[in-house]
């Protein structure tokens, strides 16, 4: 049996992964293929990784602390595998990891079209003001001052980061009529062939009046929304981020609402999220000033990470991450696995 410790941990997720297990069970009963799960519903890092003992693996999010500390306690406590249920591993010292003998796996694409959906849901929203015009209604008011939209049709729109889910948006697009300009180190030719056209950072920065980020976090895309990559686009263009909330340099990003330039901003992601998002916060005093300064923005909307929350999604991130898991129990070098994280 592998005991796994499954940090973060929602309602929903208790729900569908204890129902996995018993599925699982009723399969097979032998004991190297059962998972035992033990739902926490704090996130894991430096202080919170003791609770691991005894376990043989952990199930982490988003948010959860995988530095070199955390993983030298799980190291220390025997724990031998860490499982994202993700794609992204920014979160997760992989070096550190490899050092310690703790493999890592992740869910490197689950539904690209629903990170992709909710990406339209926050352009067509921003766009045509529709949270806004639901609350004037329910109120009385039917007039339309302040709700002046844009056709998307014939718009210039750019994707950074042209990997599932950027593909995945490529194609809504093409549904609308937009023209797409996109940047990526890695170019796909998939993406040529849906009519897209590869372009510097620089070209996509200047020539759209739409750009949606839809790249990893690292080194090289850490804050690569700044105040001069911002300073290259079109007034009044719109923003989107459904990636990671460290692609973007939010005292620039507020820099340019302020002085007019940057028209709509749209973020499902935040760079401090850790702190807020999967939370309920409404009757506490929000003490992140630079999150607080975006909100008083009318241009401004921010949902709290859920571009990934569908049931479908839901699902094959469970069933990929207990994949993961079994192919542990019964390979311990993952070998066969394409989901493991190497440096």
């Amino acid at each position: 049996m592998l005991k796994v410790a499954f940090f973060s941990a929602q309602a929903y997720d208790n729900a569908i992964f204890s129902s996995l297990r018993l599925e699982q069970k009723s399969v097979d009963e032998t004991p190297s293929s059962t998972i035992d799960f033990t739902f926490f519903p704090h996130p894991l890092n430096a202080q919170t990784a003791i609770t691991c003992k005894g376990f043989d693996a952990v199930c982490v999010f988003v948010n959860d602390d995988l530095s070199a500390s955390t993983l030298a306690t799980l190291a220390n406590l025997k724990v031998k595998h860490v499982a994202l249920r993700c794609a992204g591993f920014n979160n997760v010292d992989v070096h550190a990891a490899k050092a310690l003998g703790i493999q890592v796996s992740r869910v490197p694409a689950y539904s690209p079209q629903t990170v992709a959906e909710h990406t339209l849901a926050l352009i067509l929203t921003l766009n045509r003001k529709t949270h806004k015009a639901y609350n004037r209604v329910r109120e009385g008011n039917f007039a339309l001052e302040g709700l002046m939209g844009f056709t998307l049709f014939n718009k210039t729109v750019g994707i950074i980061g042209t990997g599932k889910i950027g593909q995945a948006v490529i194609r809504i697009l093409n549904g609308f009529g937009c023209k797409i300009l996109c940047c990526d180190p890695n170019p796909h030719r998939e993406v040529e062939k849906l009519g897209a056209t590869y372009t510097s950072l620089e070209n996509v920065m200047f020539q759209c009046q739409i750009v949606s980020l839809h790249c990893p976090l690292n080194d090289d895309s850490y804050h690569l929304i700044n105040e001069d990559t911002l300073a290259l686009m079109p007034k009044g263009a719109m923003l989107i981020n459904t990636s990671r909330g460290g692609l973007i340099d939010d005292t620039a990003v507020i820099g340019a609402l302020k002085k007019q330039h940057l028209g709509y901003l749209g973020l499902d992601v935040y760079e401090r999220e850790s702190e807020l998002f999967f939370s309920d916060h409404s009757l506490d005093i929000i003490q992140d000033d630079i999150f607080q300064r975006l909100l008083t923005f009318p241009n401004v909307l921010v949902t709290g990470h859920q571009g990934f929350f569908t049931q479908e999604a839901l699902a094959e991130i469970a069933q990929v991450t207990v994949s993961n898991l079994l192919l542990f129990t019964h390979d311990s070098d993952v070998t066969a696995n394409d989901n493991l994280v190497d440096v």
